[in-house]
């Protein structure tokens, strides 16, 4: 995977477009708080048209979705892309997709992640840094410190390391990757997945039993994905807990379980994903894992 590059850093001032190319607003009062919280920090927020269309579980036909997010792309004005929420359906958007290109039109923010995570693996391959972030539905669930890293790097400034639980195996560096892994793994095997040669993954899910994580990362282990991966970043599997009365692993005992003799450095307990806080993560940039201390770090 090539090194890519952030887009220019944002100015207060600045527009920023919503978009929805997932799945269907369902969550009004937490739309409505983070809204008011890009426009307090001083952004000028421009609401894509069909941006709360609904069709079945989707937020408008793939169609209308995708025009969204071109229309966007292509607006000499726009600096930013708010992805609404996640949910489904970034990836039917990706068939046959080619990110419009405009030698006079600067690369933009695109902002979000869980289903989001097809799009910042598409932009990627551009050569262009989005960000693994909070939704315009969830970031007002952020603590200060949060927002505080999101805005940091989007308008420019460096950003503090994120402190996990090692398992060991030393100290890496490499070209960030984060994702849902539902959403990575159906990636696999496709146009979108970029090569994993010389990458630190850092995977998050929410609402899979053990068995499904399971049955992922036994996928990666089956293609031979993990063989070329310098270290394994962790954050939060949030709702992943057993059927009750059934035999099960944990999600904690699966993890450590299919991961654990890669021997490579893997961090783990960070704070990102879902159902908590969700810390900023930039995707294709050098990054350090220490996972004998529990350290990810951006190198600036």
């Amino acid at each position: 995977m090539q090194i890519c590059q952030p887009p220019r850093p944002l100015k207060l001032g600045d527009r920023l477009t919503v978009v929805a190319p997932s799945g269907t607003l369902r969550e009004r009062e937490t739309f409505m708080q983070g809204m008011q919280i890009w426009q307090a920090r001083g952004y000028q927020l421009n609401f894509s048209s069909g941006y709360d269309d609904r069709w079945g579980y989707l937020a408008g036909k793939d169609e209308t979705r995708r025009s969204q997010l071109a229309t966007a792309w292509q607006d000499p004005d726009c600096r930013g892309i708010l992805c609404l929420r996640g949910g489904y359906g970034g990836a039917r958007l990706l068939e046959d997709w080619h990110w419009p290109s405009d030698s006079s039109i600067d690369a933009k923010w695109l902002i979000g992640f869980s289903d989001i995570t097809s799009l910042l693996w598409s932009l990627s391959g551009q050569g262009i840094s989005g960000v693994h972030a909070p939704l315009l539905t969830t970031i007002a669930a952020e603590p200060d410190w949060s927002l505080q890293r999101l805005f940091d790097w989007v308008e420019g400034r460096s950003i503090e390391p994120l402190q996990g639980t090692g398992w060991g195996g030393g100290q890496t560096n490499g070209i960030l990757l984060p994702a849902n892994l539902t959403v990575a793994t159906h990636l696999l095997g496709t146009p979108v997945q970029p090569a994993l040669e010389n990458v630190i993954l850092a995977f998050e899910d929410v609402s899979e039993a053990p068995y499904r994580i399971d049955r992922m990362l036994t996928q990666w282990r089956m293609m031979g994905l993990f063989k070329a991966v310098k270290g394994i970043a962790l954050g939060r599997f949030s709702q992943c807990d057993p059927v009750p009365n059934l035999p099960s692993f944990t999600v904690a005992e699966v993890l450590r379980e299919r991961l654990a003799d890669l021997e490579i450095p893997i961090v783990a307990e960070l704070p990102f994903g879902h159902d908590g806080v969700n810390a900023a993560l930039p995707v294709g940039v050098l990054a350090e894992l220490d996972g004998d201390r529990g350290i990810l770090q951006i190198v600036q």
